[in-house]
């Protein structure tokens, strides 16, 4: 377990959180994880920090309205997601590549973990990930 510090693009939003990264990452094919590319590594809502940016957030909910994808209203970034799940309960989907001090090794060793969302099959891997 390690304290990273992340950010957007533009420095408005920051955060940090508690994240052990050998525990995996995940990466899904639904529409908005696959046209943003995200790739989070879900965290209890406690190991997760707002440090400065609330009023620079602009919030997007979609289908149900359950999981939050807040970005930066000024550079579009989106550091991380938040939602509830049957998997993790209340959780943050922190965007490991808004990580300031993660290091390239570092994220070339993390496990993921890839979800078919598309298809609402949270549980089997999509057929495809190349493209992810």
């Amino acid at each position: 377990m390690k304290t990273y510090l992340g950010s957007c693009h533009c420095g408005a939003v920051r955060f940090e959180a508690d994240i052990d990264l050998s525990a995996g990452t995940i990466r899904c094919n639904c529409s908005i994880c696959s046209k943003m590319r995200f790739w989070p590594a879900i965290v209890n809502p406690e190991a997760f920090r707002l440090l400065a940016g609330e009023e620079h957030m602009t919030w997007y909910r979609f289908g149900t309205g359950a999981n939050g994808h807040p970005f930066c209203r000024h550079c579009g970034v989106h550091p991380f997601g938040t939602g509830t799940s049957p998997r993790w309960g209340a959780f943050y989907a922190v965007n490991v590549s808004c990580l300031d001090d993660a290091v390239a090794e570092e994220l070339a060793n993390v496990p993921i973990t890839w979800l078919d969302g598309r298809s609402d099959n949270w549980n089997v891997p999509p057929a495809e990930v190349w493209h992810l």
